[in-house]
């Protein structure tokens, strides 16, 4: 048989079930081989297929996926195939998720030696321009035995998740090996071992908890949805306030009393203001980045200490922020072990909490919207009460759409959010949406994108016809780039180029383009949630697309604003200190617990 009917042999084994891919010259043993096995599902752009399969699995590791469905790999050609591909691998790298991407590669003959640019037609070097976006990147130049293959593919999974990429000549895909190399698997070898915190080490955190004034348990994309639902009863029992990050806006329902939003740069003012007064901040599964802290991390946690629980000891070592406690340790296993302890009441605190939750709304009154425009917040409010208890929510990943979900979306327990906010590439939306559907076809899927990225993958709309998925999609109309436009506005005196259609950007008449593609399209008005056309479409399984009407002067308020300092650098506010100011006597009830002047 043929090296790539064993591979595939192994990979179904394995529990795969699926593979997006791109057809190429240079895959056409693997595709051949992978029809036999696979659910293939073809995309127009490579790109699309890699994002596809990442978010397909995302919803098989949430415990979203239909019976029978199992893990996806991606598969793109040699040259284009790989380097168009290379933003999937890069989403899925600072995202933490597993992908299997397989290459085609030029014969073994026809690859250049070393000093030499190309020698194969087509021919790039795939696993250097793959190798820093990888945890494993190589090409097989010869076929690997079942054993040392499925050691390189299960690295996707084991400790810290992230992409593979196996790179595969022709004449290797094709070359004859035996029949005996698909007999019945032997034993599997166990996996890696993920550290884990000892007892000692659960029972000073639960102490310090429990002797806190305000403590705060933040939860984060590290953690698998199953554990986190499996322990929502204990979390919900908690006397203390429960956050998540944006990748783990799913592990906690906005459903219990004890929720207390998503901070971020963009995150909720609520959440950011009582965060930075928290005296005690235990971080399960985040890394913290600039984007989670605040740009101004010097200031994060003023008031606070920080325990943080992260699987890569890496994590620990950038800069900031600074920890009182680093644990290297699985956050599943942590979290699960640690809802065994007693961690004290705090029931003046959570009051407190629940005082400033009510005090400042997820759709605050300083924002424009213009006579004919939809506000963004609100709309996006309602949409959240529209959703149903098994929706799948895709937000895309940057600009104005993906910063207006995140703040006002109100995601309930056994809801699923996937979104990928390291890379913030504009054209995310619609390929994870698509691996989303296709993962769990008995659920709808909901899609909200700008109309800015959602042209740089709009073609994918053939993908949602052909596979006749019970896709939603929410188009932001305004016209072009929100954030950029923003940003413009803001540091350069509006001298606007390259942020909407009146300086240089081109949009299609997007009623024109869905009918193009025979998808049913409707613009939204005022009362729009009660309109029967929409209730019609909302509840079809067929794929819909409704236009948001959004100003391009819209306001995105709350924000954290920084400015040019003179030497050009840029300085931000703290976490707490959100634009616009809030009233005076407001500030000072709701910061109370932060020293006057910070």
């Amino acid at each position: 048989m043929k090296y790539s009917d064993a591979m595939f042999h192994w990979l179904k084994a394995s529990g795969f079930s699926h593979c997006y891919f791109v057809a190429g010259g240079n895959i056409m043993h693997l595709l051949n081989s992978a029809r036999l096995s696979m659910v293939c599902v073809p995309t127009v752009h490579e790109v699309a297929a890699v994002i596809a399969a990442e978010y397909h699995n995302s919803t098989l590791n949430n415990g979203a996926a239909a019976e029978g469905v199992g893990r996806a790999l991606a598969m793109v050609t040699a040259g284009p195939g790989l380097t168009n591909a290379v933003t999937g691998l890069a989403g899925a790298f600072l995202e933490s998720r597993e992908l299997l991407l397989l290459g085609g590669q030029v014969k073994v003959q026809d690859l250049a030696p070393q000093g030499l640019r190309q020698l194969g037609i087509q021919e790039v070097d795939g696993v250097a321009v793959a190798a820093p976006l990888c945890k494993r990147s190589l090409c097989l130049r010869e076929p690997l035995d079942r054993d040392a293959f499925l050691a390189e593919v299960s690295a996707t999974w084991n400790g810290r998740p992230g992409p593979v990429f196996l790179e595969l000549p022709l004449d290797v895909q094709a070359m004859a090996v035996p029949d005996s190399w698909t007999e019945p698997a032997a034993p599997a070898r166990p996996s890696p071992a993920i550290p884990t915190a000892s007892p000692a080490v659960l029972q000073q955190v639960a102490d310090r908890i429990a002797r806190a004034e305000r403590p705060l348990l933040l939860l984060g994309g590290g953690l698998s949805l199953p554990c986190a639902a499996g322990n929502e009863q204990a979390l919900s029992e908690l006397s203390l306030p429960v956050m998540t990050t944006w990748n783990g806006a799913d592990r906690y329902g906005s459903d219990h009393s004890n929720y207390f939003g998503r901070p971020n740069t963009w995150g909720q003012r609520y959440s950011n203001l009582l965060l930075q007064q928290a005296d005690l901040l235990v971080a399960v599964g985040t890394r913290l980045g600039l984007q989670q802290t605040g740009f101004n991390w010097q200031a994060f946690l003023p008031v606070g200490e920080l325990i943080q629980v992260d699987i890569d000891a890496a994590e620990f070592e950038k800069p900031n922020p600074l920890q009182d406690l680093a644990i290297l340790a699985d956050a599943d296993q942590f979290l699960t072990d640690l809802l065994k302890h007693s961690l004290g009441s705090h029931p003046e605190w959570l009051k407190f909490c629940a005082k400033a939750k009510a005090a400042l709304p997820l759709s605050e009154s300083c924002n424009t919207t213009p006579e004919g425009f939809l506000n963004p917040f609100d709309m996006v409010s309602e949409l959240s009460r529209l959703c149903g208890a098994r929706d799948q929510i895709v937000p895309c990943s940057s600009g104005g759409a993906f910063t207006v979900m995140m703040q006002g979306f109100d995601l309930r327990q056994g809801q699923t959010m996937i979104t990928d906010k390291g890379l913030a590439s504009m054209g995310y939306g619609l390929s994870g949406a698509i691996g989303a559907a296709i993962a769990a076809p008995d659920n709808r899927t909901v899609l909200v994108e700008g109309d800015g990225g959602f042209t740089q993958n709009l073609q994918e709309l053939a993908t949602v016809v052909v596979q006749r998925l019970n896709l939603k999609i929410f188009l932001f109309c305004n016209e072009g780039y929100a954030s950029i436009r923003m940003t413009q506005k803001n540091y350069f005196g509006g001298s606007y180029i390259g942020c909407d259609v009146s300086s240089g950007l081109g949009f299609p008449d997007w009623r024109l383009l869905c009918d193009a593609y025979g998808i049913s399209s409707m613009s939204l008005a005022r009362g729009w949630s009660h309109d029967q056309g929409f209730l019609e479409r909302w509840h079809s399984k067929a794929p819909a697309v409704f236009l948001v009407p959004i100003h391009p002067e819209q306001t995105y308020f709350p924000k954290i604003s920084s400015r040019i300092s003179a030497n050009g650098g840029m300085e931000s506010n703290p976490l707490h200190l959100m634009t616009p100011d809030l009233p005076p006597d407001l500030t000072q009830d709701l910061l109370r617990y932060l020293p006057m002047g910070d």
